[in-house]
């Protein structure tokens, strides 16, 4: 067997096989990004596409297949564009997606975000014992494909569990664009003297999602989902009323107020993460400096302790503000702001770098402690719109002429969507990181990879966005569809910026919101001294302002996955049996997601939003019932068969 140092690592081929795995996964992201408001963590499905195809070429080994898997994961990025940049045409400023301004947005903000969490390694990824649980799995998927001679068919088994996985989500939800079974059940009801609803989507993707990010998690967006709908939407409505469509009242307490609480909870709860980990982190920047003088004075680091020059990340960093400093002037060239714009970009320049260096810090934290698919980069997004917005407010004042007050939005939204790829990517590198330390990896390679990947998500971000806004529109859109797209948080990032810039937000929500996310900080703290499960805030604060529809299958999704865990506990090879329950969990993510961008070129084709139903409104009592029953028995049968899988292994 080769030795450690004799190994290919950042190959051609790697490189290129990453690249088109990040153009697909980036695609599937995109779509349930904006459908829910979650994206999934891309490490795994690579890691076992990579050694599938890899060995069919020969002469591979489990360094090169890392490479392929920490460019792939880039697919993160796109959360740059989902929770922010819809906004844009939500508020009327764009009609589409620039294409070059798009890929410049996400391609300077997420190289800038590799060079801001490389000096973070050694605090939260060397120097804790975060657990970072996508990035072992992902390692452990590696070691054991190339560490014994069942890892072949272990290899195989996997790649066969994400395509059963996948066809049957793409299935149901063939089904349901078909109407033969419901995508969606929904109800509103009366709750004393006031009012409140329930609702699901019937989506596997969320199945799937609820598998990876474990009960605790799950639990945690459940007490939230219960705070939100079994207490405030019935207190604010009793308050203002039980009138008129019962439906629209509840819709609109819960856009207009319920979730400006939620986000409350979750600025509170991110703020909270930064407060624990920044001595770490000025521990680990230290340790950076230290290891830069000692490669200058010729002392010989180990392979797995290098990462990219303190210098050349120095200097990534300065080059870095000009592209952005040129992308805020076209941005706002020929608009009211342009004339005396270059102290606000000045401005804007200085809060980049600050609020990019905080997110990257408390993204790549709750990287280690729940997994990148739970990424907090929607809630503390909203901090960062906040802080853009007021900053507006700093030079422009509050309100003013309507045309002024939406080109301030429109600026506040484009700047916050930098520090989103900031974000986002941060918190992929870390998880990437910590797979590279457990299987031996050169840290500064991954680091480079990482932009690879950076790059060529960039670039499908922007067609699949247009024709996802071509196809289906955004909810509160111009000329938005009946099944607009949610992109959750880009509606209430936007709702922010308008509050702020407009002059007329309610701050007595965000108050409130804070302070019920102090509440979820002492419980969890209590929970945590007494050895119980935790419940992670800025989960709960998820649970508040994303809506039941987008939500309520993800504890559920959490729970089978427990007990499924729980099952391969007491199984002869444990590790093997919970492989095998997170790769079926994420192929019901990805055939949903590939799905539903295929069926938006199918829309945008024929100009209709229900090109492929075969049955009219007739249908829907009848198509609840089915889809009910279909979609049970499909997430048993995969779990059985799962269960099966694991048995003849």
């Amino acid at each position: 067997m080769q030795k450690h140092t004799e190994l290919r690592e950042l190959t051609f081929r790697s490189v290129i096989l990453g690249g088109l795995i990040t153009l697909l996964f980036t695609a599937a992201n995109v779509y349930l990004g904006l459908k829910v408001g979650l994206t999934f963590a891309t490490s795994i499905p690579a890691a076992v596409i990579s050694m599938a195809v890899l060995r069919l070429v020969g002469n591979s080994n489990i360094l090169e297949n890392n490479i392929v898997q920490t460019i792939a994961s880039a697919a993160g990025t796109l959360a740059a564009i989902i929770f922010v940049l819809p906004g844009l045409i939500m508020v009327g400023w764009w009609t589409g997606f620039p294409y070059w301004v798009t890929v410049a947005v996400c391609a300077i903000g997420g190289t800038l975000g590799v060079m801001l969490s490389v000096p973070l390694r050694r605090a939260l990824v060397t120097g804790s014992d975060l657990p970072y649980p996508e990035g072992v799995a992902a390692a452990e998927v590696l070691k054991v494909g190339f560490g014994s001679a069942e890892g072949k068919e272990e290899n195989a088994k996997g790649l066969r569990m994400i395509i059963v996985g996948s066809v049957i989500s793409a299935a149901y939800a063939l089904l349901g664009a078909m109407r033969l079974a419901a995508s969606e059940i929904a109800t509103t009801f009366r709750v004393g003297a006031g009012a409140s609803g329930a609702s699901t989507s019937l989506s596997m993707a969320l199945i799937g999602v609820g598998h990876l990010v474990g009960l605790s998690v799950g639990m945690a967006m459940l007490f939230g989902m219960l705070i939100a709908w079994a207490g405030l939407v019935p207190y604010l409505t009793a308050m203002h009323g039980v009138t008129g469509d019962l439906g629209h009242l509840v819709n609109t307490t819960f856009r207009s107020e319920v979730r400006f609480i939620g986000a409350g909870t979750i600025g509170v709860a991110a703020l909270w993460s930064l407060f624990r980990i920044i001595g770490p982190i000025i521990k680990g920047i230290r340790s950076a400096i230290a290891a830069s003088k000692a490669r200058s004075a010729g002392a010989t680091l180990e392979l797995t302790e290098r990462d990219l020059p303190i210098g050349v990340v120095g200097g990534t960093i300065l080059a870095l503000l000009v592209p952005i400093a040129a992308l805020l002037w076209y941005f706002s060239s020929g608009t009211v702001l342009a004339a005396g714009i270059w102290p606000v970009i000045f401005g804007t320049l200085l809060y980049v770098v600050v609020v990019g260096i905080i997110i990257a810090a408390v993204c790549g934290y709750m990287a280690g402690l729940i997994g990148a698919s739970n990424s907090p980069v929607s809630g503390v997004g909203i901090l960062a719109v906040l802080g853009a917005s007021v900053l507006l407010v700093m030079f422009y004042g509050h309100g003013g002429n309507p045309e002024q007050t939406k080109a301030l939005v429109a600026y506040a939204l484009f700047t916050t969507g930098i520090i989103f790829s900031i974000a986002t990517i941060s918190n992929d590198n870390l998880q990437d990181l910590k797979t590279g330390q457990l299987v031996g990896a050169t840290p500064w390679r991954q680091q480079l990879a990482l932009v690879y990947g950076v790059i060529f998500g960039s670039l499908v971000i922007p067609p699949v966005l247009g024709l996802l806004n071509k196809a289906f529109g955004f909810v509160g859109a111009p000329g938005a569809g009946e099944h607009a797209l949610a992109a959750p948080q880009a509606a209430l990032i936007s709702a922010l910026a308008k509050g702020v810039l407009g002059g007329d937000i309610n701050w007595s929500l965000i108050g409130w919101g804070a302070l019920l996310g102090v509440g979820t900080i002492i419980l969890d703290e209590i929970l945590r001294k007494a050895g119980k499960m935790r419940l992670p805030p800025l989960c709960v604060g998820m649970g508040i302002y994303l809506p039941m529809a987008l939500t309520l299958l993800i504890p559920v999704g959490a729970v089978i996955g427990h007990y499924y865990e729980k099952w391969a506990d007491g199984h002869a090879n444990p590790d093997f049996a919970k492989r095998m329950g997170v790769l079926a969990a994420t192929g019901l993510i990805v055939g949903e997601s590939l799905f539903g961008v295929a069926f938006a070129g199918v829309v945008a084709a024929a100009g209709t939003d229900s090109p492929l139903a075969v049955v009219g409104d007739s249908f829907e009592k009848p198509g609840i019932i089915i889809g009910m029953l279909l979609f049970a028995g499909a997430i048993y049968a995969l779990y059985r068969y799962a269960c099966k899988t694991c048995r003849a292994g």
